[in-house]
């Protein structure tokens, strides 16, 4: 039997994909890329945006009509949040909510028996625990997602995912310890931390998103340890000064920021201010050498005035990110913010979202300008033309460098030489 999956949104669900991938591989299947011929379809679902959905549907009847005899499979964010609109989806064969991520094969199985559409999605409950799954490699990559955290009590009202992913749980530091060390075994050199709200790990226990590094970080074999994206109020001193212990780990931060102007903060209901948020910004900088700060952007939120965006974009400004995510706001049905309404016309939303792409990228090419000249050390991870090796640096800049020598899985400090838009190039 042959399986194949498609991956929409974050890398937790990426990592999800990789553990139900290992379940059908050790019962048998085998797994193909989704261009394909396989005799099952696996769609792993981002409900993040209605953009998103879209996706989702759209994919599941491709592969329904362009393999009619296969089996169609639904998965991921969109049942758990939007069970009806799920069910509905004729062309999907098999629905089952990112709960479920473990039963897959059982559900194919129950599937065959009973040759009928089967639909399982289990509500996220408060008190459920963290569901122990764990990967043994990474699609033979030598970088590694694992999933520490599910779940976000934060409730910010533009946001599904609550209701997609349940509340905070976070993964025992044993069982974390287990799946680093059988992943160094494989061959994977550096540990990418992820989860829905990955700052709030360890919330209403004895540990924290510290702990969880130092573990990665004294995991034989494994030469860089980094996080995912994080939520900038959960970073306290205490964190940032136990991070700054670790050799292996990666001074590259995510802190979603949304907004730079308090009113918009104020109105999506995040829990801090842009003062604040430029506050924690300088200590990671004069606390980690070369440290690397990205970020989320969002414009046209309901009730953004052109001088809130204007607010907004000079804080932007004033950070000087080394890479901004801008995207304009999209309501989703069933949050809080969706009850008000979407009061921003779509073309005003399209214009700040230029601007502030086109302020943003002046600072990003400037600071890959100043990387000329410059020694990085760059972890190369696979050859994506012939005798051009691909990796990254400490700051997940990606560098590519020709070499006759197989680079894969080699730390090597190199010079950046020249950059364009997507890489950097090195000798």
């Amino acid at each position: 039997m042959k399986a194949a999956f498609y991956t929409l949104g974050c890398k937790v669900n990426q990592y999800e994909t990789e553990y139900m991938s290992e379940l059908l591989k050790n019962a048998g299947f085998e797994i193909v890329p989704p261009s394909q011929e396989a005799d099952y379809y696996i769609v792993n679902s981002c409900t993040v945006t209605a953009t998103a959905d879209q996706k989702t549907r759209q994919n599941i009847r491709k592969f329904k009509r362009k393999h009619p005899d296969s089996v169609v499979i639904l998965t991921g964010c969109m049942p758990q949040a939007f069970p009806e609109d799920a069910s509905a989806l004729d062309e999907a064969d098999i629905i089952f909510s990112n709960k479920n991520d473990g039963d897959i094969l059982k559900l194919i199985n129950d599937y065959n028996t009973k040759k009928g559409k089967l639909v399982s999605i289990n509500e996220h409950k408060k008190g459920d625990e963290f569901w122990n799954c764990k990967i043994t490699d990474f699609n033979e990559r030598i970088r590694a997602f694992v999933k520490i955290e599910d779940g976000c009590d934060r409730f910010c009202s533009y946001c599904i995912i609550p209701k997609s992913r349940g509340r905070v749980r976070s993964k025992d530091p044993e069982d974390l310890k287990k799946e680093v060390e059988g992943l160094a075994a494989h061959g994977i050199k550096e540990i990418v931390l992820v989860g829905i709200n990955l700052s709030a790990y360890g919330k209403g226990m004895d540990y924290s998103i510290a702990d969880a590094v130092n573990i990665c970080c004294n995991t034989q074999g494994i030469e860089r340890v980094r996080l995912g994206s994080l939520e900038p109020d959960h970073i306290t001193d205490e964190i940032i000064n136990a991070l700054a212990e670790n050799q292996k780990f990666c001074p590259q931060f995510h802190l979603s920021l949304q907004s730079g102007c308090d009113k918009t903060l104020k109105n999506m209901n995040r829990h801090y201010t842009a003062r604040e948020y430029k506050e924690l910004c300088d200590r990671l900088r004069n606390t980690f050498d070369d440290a690397s700060i990205t970020t989320d952007v969002m414009v046209g939120f309901h009730q953004e005035t052109e001088e809130d965006f204007i607010t907004s974009l000079n804080f932007v400004k004033s950070i000087k990110f080394e890479k901004v995510h801008v995207f304009p706001y999209s309501e989703r049905q069933g949050t809080a913010a969706s009850k008000k309404g979407d009061d921003v016309p779509k073309a005003v939303k399209e214009q700040r979202a230029a601007v502030m792409i086109k302020e943003t990228e002046k600072i990003r090419k400037e600071y890959l300008k100043g990387l000329i000249g410059k020694t990085a050390e760059v972890l190369f991870e696979n050859e994506i033309e012939k005798c051009v090796y691909q990796g990254y640096t400490k700051t997940n800049l990606p560098v590519r460098k020709k070499s006759s020598d197989c680079l894969t899985g080699k730390l090597l400090n190199v010079k950046i030489i020249d950059y364009n838009d997507e890489f950097c190039i090195a000798e």
